[in-house]
C-alpha cells in the first residue's frame, strides 16, 4: 500500500489535500468536532483568532469547536460569538486550564468556569511539574509567550506523600456534578492513573488524555490501562500532518489508534500555532492520511467527530 501523507515537503511547508481526494475529504469533515483549537487572542503568537477559526469551521461543516487557552477561560468569547452568529450550525465551547494564571488546582476557579458554561477542565498544562521537568526533553521547542512572563510554579495533583490533594478531589467532585470533561493536561502517565481512578470513584464520566505520547510519556501499556479506566486518547493532528509541530508518522498514528481502539480515540487539531497549518486544514490533512491508510469512513467519522461529540452531549 502506498501512503501519501501530508508530511513536510522538502522546504518544510504544509501540503494541502490532493484534488483527487479533496471532495471526499470535505464530505467526511461534515460533522467534525475540534476539542483543541488554539486560536487567539493569546499570550502566545497565533495564526488566527477565535472568529476566524469559527468561520473556517462553519465553512467546512463542523459540528463543534472548542477553544483552548493555557491562561484564560474562553467561554465568554464562545458565548458572544455564538450570539453574533446564530443559526450557523456550529456550536462553540471552551473550558479552563488549571495553570498558575487560574490559581493552580483551584476549586473556586473551576466552580466559576462551570457557572460560565465550561465544557472541559484541563489539569495543569504549562504549569504541570511534569511539563516543567521536560520529560524526554520534548518541550524544548514548545511555543513561547510573546513576552517573558513570571516563572511558572510547578503543579501536581499529588501531595508530598503521593496522594491526591484535597483541592484535586474537590475539583473532581465539581466536574462530576456538572458532567463535563476531565482532561489530564500535561500531567504524567503515573499521575493520570491515580487521578482517573479517583475520578471514576467520584462519578466523573468523561475523561481524556491529551497527546499521550508527547510530554505525558504514555507507553502502550499506559494507554491500555487508562482506556480501561474509561479515558479517551486525544491525539494532536498537528503532530502528524507537517509543519513546525510535526513529530510522528502515519504509521505511528495507525499504531496508536489500534492500541486504544477507534471508539476510544479522538483526533483534535491542537493547531493555531505559528509555523503550522490552520486547524481546519489540519483536519483535511489527517482525513486524507486516514483514507490513505485505508480506514473506513465510519471509523474516520468516529475519530474526527462522533467520539468528541459524545463528550459534548451532541449525540
Amino acid at each position: 500500500m502506498k501512503i501519501e501523507p501530508f508530511l513536510p515537503r522538502h522546504d518544510g511547508a504544509f501540503a494541502l489535500p490532493t484534488p483527487a481526494r479533496a471532495a471526499e475529504v470535505d464530505r467526511l469533515l461534515i460533522g467534525a468536532v475540534d476539542l483543541h483549537c488554539h486560536s487567539g487572542p493569546a499570550a502566545m503568537p497565533r495564526i488566527l483568532d477565535h472568529r476566524e477559526a469559527m468561520i473556517d469551521a462553519q465553512r467546512a461543516g463542523f459540528r463543534a469547536l472548542l477553544f483552548k487557552d493555557h491562561f484564560y477561560v474562553g467561554m465568554p468569547h464562545s458565548i458572544i460569538l455564538q450570539t453574533l452568529f446564530q443559526g450557523e450550525g456550529l456550536e462553540l465551547f471552551s473550558g479552563i486550564a488549571l495553570n498558575n494564571a487560574s490559581g493552580g488546582i483551584n476549586p473556586h476557579a473551576v466552580d466559576h468556569a462551570i457557572a460560565l458554561g465550561a465544557a472541559i477542565v484541563w489539569m495543569p498544562t504549562l504549569s504541570a511539574a511534569n511539563h516543567l521537568a521536560d520529560a524526554g526533553k520534548q518541550t524544548k521547542t514548545f511555543p513561547k509567550t510573546t513576552r517573558r512572563m513570571l516563572p511558572p510554579l510547578p503543579l501536581s495533583v499529588l501531595d508530598a506523600n503521593g496522594e491526591l490533594t484535597d483541592d484535586t478531589k474537590q475539583v473532581l467532585d465539581l466536574i462530576a456534578e456538572a458532567d463535563i470533561i476531565l482532561s489530564g493536561g500535561h500531567l504524567s502517565a503515573a499521575e493520570l492513573g491515580l487521578l482517573f481512578e479517583e475520578a471514576g470513584r467520584r462519578g466523573v464520566r468523561k475523561m481524556m488524555v491529551n497527546h499521550p505520547t508527547y510530554v505525558i510519556g504514555c507507553t502502550d501499556a499506559d494507554i491500555r490501562h487508562l482506556v480501561g479506566q474509561g479515558a479517551y486518547m486525544e491525539h494532536s493532528i498537528g503532530m502528524f500532518v507537517g509543519g513546525k509541530s510535526s513529530k510522528f508518522t502515519p504509521e505511528d498514528l495507525t499504531h496508536l489508534i489500534e492500541v486504544a481502539g477507534v471508539d476510544r480515540t479522538i483526533l483534535s487539531s491542537d493547531l493555531g500555532l505559528v509555523g503550522s497549518p490552520r486547524p481546519v486544514d489540519g483536519f483535511r490533512a489527517i482525513v486524507q492520511i486516514l483514507l490513505d491508510l485505508e480506514f473506513s469512513e465510519t471509523d474516520i467519522r468516529r475519530l474526527v467527530g462522533d467520539n468528541a461529540a459524545g463528550l459534548l452531549h451532541l449525540t
